[in-house]
């Protein structure tokens, strides 16, 4: 009977002991106490200059931020019948298997706040195990987990010393089941990463590498073992957002070499050190990545990489308005020729300057390194879906400009640029939405930015939402409290998940997330006086004889107060979807008491003007439906007389930029919305094209300096789209149910070629006109019924779906 007993309790120990082994734990070579990790987010601008935030950071133990391997060996002897890798590698990981990459992945898992989300990602990797002996091999680097600083930074943030999560599950064919995964046994080496930072850049040194560290067999008794770390707090979430790859490579287009006297005067303008031997290369094309390289030289050779999207005076590269320092430094092992990229920093270029290194056919006394160059465009993998084309060459080139700076910025999250900031502000989510839902597949990124928000907000009892999320940095001190919090920027919590319904025909986004959109309509309302909100940044960078920044045409609590609005008008439709008709009832009195509070502030009944009679002023009342009707008709006048008296030009920024434009189409002045952008001066696209631009740039006239690579301008795709091609559907309509196809004839323009992908499938819509027809050829999904509207016919004709090809006579 004692036999029997103690059987018992050592198979009940034995099973214990192996579910707690299946348990993966968090490793890495330092937890966050032994670290000395200052806490909080508040250390940027000035804060860091104080002596004791400098005495914080400095006091932090080295070994915190330092690149390390992982690695782990195993035997398996049975058959496998499948095998599955789940991991979170913080900041960021690349992980192989007996010496195989795993994924294409860059900056995986995609950024969140790691208080409260933390990512994971699966892979199937049975066709890497072997019988016999396997191992895994895990690179971890600091990515926005653990920005310590370095070179150039703009802010200092760590939720903890680089860690690992590892679960690797293998199925047997005869029904038994293996986890594999991080713990103790683990151990670390540093890696050949001497330097990481998302900010700074990195320090590769060839020569530290170690042949088959991921490999069975390899001898790691040099190696130390891990130490078991303290979880991130934030919640382990399987990632369903598209990964971040290398999308596209650019070669060389132009080389200069730098005189002496070049590099001379570079050095004290840079306020760095240029080598003699630096030569700048033009890439062409301005985007967000990082080089790549292939070298081949001695042992300990150094290579200096420095990227930029402008040039000095001398034809240097020029980090002054994106953040400097930020450089690459590859230290060669020597023999072979060596390939290599950074694995956990990227920056905004068109341009690499390139020291210590010549290209092949440069002279070289000196026996520098010969190099070639290319640069890897990185952005998020989230599909195209979309094409345009037209006959005005400028309309197409300002098409691809926006489409480059989307791509530039559209990251973990949508960045306002890929340099200085990396931030995720998020006015751009719904001022460029449809844009962005025209020309890509959102379906999973819009939810992962929308927790992103969720999360932001959710550090805040009062409801408020930041204008960035993830909220890496609260913005403090004088002049700061506009930029950490902004009505049109925490708006997106609202607009974009119906913007995601207007286009999928799906409400969940709203249906999650109620509680949250309520919290902050509630928050605006409390910190409304008399039903006006009055902070906030307004209509970011608007044009006028001025540098852009703070809104300077438009009063600030106009803007403020019409989002405040708007918001309203959504949660009374979310109220009525998730069926509370107590807030229903509660938004809709609500939405009469704003508007006309709104009218009584910033309404001339003398004049028919709002605000200051700026084209923002009045554009926002007029889009929203805000202006009585005995008045909409001067409203619309002073507007368009605003607009003539500038030239036909527009005076609109970041904000007021999408209403304009709708507010031309939707009545009617399209006319007036091709002439606005059809020439080659500023404010306009076609100025930057002028200019040499090959992104959308941060301001209307790029001459004015800041970055040349923001989409925050980029409203203009929406008209390109919905009015140009004309893909419309029925208003109060979801998931284009009902369509509606009504291109505009406008200007010149003799063709439109336009097409974009909706949940029942592709449309297409391309129209030619000549001097008396107009031509049109439409394909839509079987099934999908639209109204076409030709030129100059005052009723649509209804088709099922399908390929309709019609043609109508013109009236000249």
């Amino acid at each position: 009977m004692k036999r029997s007993i103690l059987s018992i309790a050592l198979i009940f120990v034995f099973t214990l002991q192996t579910i707690w082994a299946i348990e993966p734990v968090w490793i890495g070579a330092i937890t966050r106490s032994d670290s000395h990790l200052p806490e909080g987010r508040i250390y940027q601008g000035n804060v860091l200059r104080e002596p004791a935030v400098k005495a914080a950071w400095g006091a932090v133990d080295t070994l915190a931020k330092k690149s390390i391997y992982l690695r782990k060996e195993f035997n398996l002897n049975k058959q496998i019948v499948s095998a599955t890798v789940n991991i979170s590698g913080l900041g960021h990981y690349k992980l192989t298997l007996n010496g195989k990459r795993v994924g294409d992945s860059e900056f995986a898992p995609l950024w969140s706040d790691y208080d409260k989300t933390v990512y994971y990602n699966t892979y199937d990797v049975t066709a890497l195990l072997q019988n016999g002996g396997n191992a895994i091999g895990v690179l971890l680097g600091n990515g926005f987990y653990n920005v310590q600083g370095g070179r150039y930074r703009k802010l200092l943030i760590s939720f903890g010393p680089p860690t690992l999560y590892f679960d690797l599950t293998i199925r047997y064919a005869d029904g038994t089941m293996e986890h594999i995964v991080s713990g103790r046994e683990w151990k670390y080496d540093l890696s050949p990463l001497t330097f990481n930072c998302l900010y700074g850049g990195e320090n590769y040194d060839a020569r530290l590498e170690q042949s088959g560290w991921d490999s069975p067999n390899f001898n790691d008794n040099n190696w130390r073992e891990v130490v078991v770390q303290e979880a991130p707090k934030g919640k382990l979430t399987a990632q369903q957002a598209p990964p971040v790859k290398i999308m596209e490579r650019y070669g060389i287009r132009s080389v200069k070499k730098l005189t002496q006297s070049e590099v001379d005067s570079t050095t004290i303008f840079t306020k760095r050190t240029v080598d003699p031997s630096a030569f700048v290369l033009d890439m062409g094309q301005n985007l967000a990545g990082f080089p790549e390289i292939v070298v081949r030289g001695k042992r300990g050779q150094k290579v200096t990489l420095l990227p930029a999207e402008s040039l000095t005076k001398e034809g240097a590269a020029n980090q002054l308005q994106t953040g400097r320092q930020h450089y690459y430094e590859y230290t060669l092992k020597g023999g072979a020729t060596e390939t290599w990229h950074p694995s956990f920093s990227y920056y905004g270029f068109r341009y690499i300057q390139v020291e210590g290194a010549v290209l092949k056919g440069m002279k070289n006394p000196k026996k520098l390194p010969v190099i070639d160059v290319k640069s890897c465009f990185v952005y998020n993998s989230a599909e195209d879906i979309s094409t345009f084309e037209c006959s005005n060459d400028l309309f197409n080139q300002a098409h691809k400009l926006i489409h480059k700076a989307v791509r530039s910025n559209m990251q973990a999250v949508f960045t306002d640029c890929p340099h200085r900031e990396k931030l995720g502000w998020l006015e751009q989510v719904h001022l460029n939405g449809p844009g962005l839902f025209f020309n890509y597949d959102l379906r999973t990124y819009i939810p992962k930015v929308m927790q992103d928000i969720a999360d932001a907000q959710s550090h805040y009892a009062n409801g408020m939402i930041p204008s960035t999320a993830p909220q890496y940095v609260i913005f403090t001190g004088v002049g700061m409290e506009n930029f950490a919090e902004s009505p049109e920027w925490g708006s997106s919590m609202i607009i974009a998940p119906f913007m995601y319904y207007e286009t999928y025909g799906d409400n969940s986004l709203i249906t999650k997330y109620y509680r949250q959109m309520r919290a902050y309509t509630d928050y605006l309302t409390s910190r409304a006086t008399n039903h006006i909100v009055s902070h906030g940044l307004g209509d970011w960078y608007d044009y006028g004889d001025f540098r852009a920044g703070f809104s300077r045409n438009t009063p600030v609590p106009l803007v403020a107060t019409a989002h405040y609005y708007m918001d309203i008008c959504y949660m009374i439709q979310a109220a009525e979807i998730v069926g509370n008709e107590y807030d229903k009832a509660y938004y809709t009195r609500l939405k009469t008491d704003v508007r006309n509070a709104f009218n009584a502030t910033f309404f001339q009944t003398e004049t028919c003007q709002y605000g200051t009679g700026s084209q923002t002023s009045n554009s926002l009342p007029l889009f929203l439906d805000m202006v009585d009707e005995q008045y909409r008709s001067k409203v619309l006048q002073n507007l368009i007389d605003d607009i003539r008296a500038h030239g036909n030009r527009l005076t609109t920024g970041d904000v007021g930029n999408r209403y304009l434009f709708r507010v031309l189409a939707d009545n009617g002045l399209n006319e007036l919305m091709y002439a606005m952008h059809n020439h080659y001066e500023a404010p306009g696209y076609g100025f930057q094209l002028k200019f040499g631009a090959t992104t959308l740039t941060e301001q209307w006239d790029p001459r004015q300096g800041s970055s040349w690579n923001h989409f925050m301008m980029g409203q203009i795709d929406e008209w390109f789209f919905r009015s140009l091609a004309g893909i419309q559907q029925e208003a109060g309509t979801y998931g284009y149910k009902k369509m509606i196809i009504r291109p505009e004839l406008v200007g010149n323009l003799t063709f439109v070629r336009a097409s974009t992908r909706i949940p029942q499938g592709r449309i297409a819509v391309e129209w030619h006109r000549t001097d008396d027809e107009f031509a049109i050829t439409v394909e839509l999904p079987q099934d999908c019924p639209a109204q076409i509207w030709l030129p100059q016919c005052d009723k649509p004709i209804e088709v099922a779906g399908g390929s309709v090809k019609l043609k109508s006579k013109l009236n000249k």
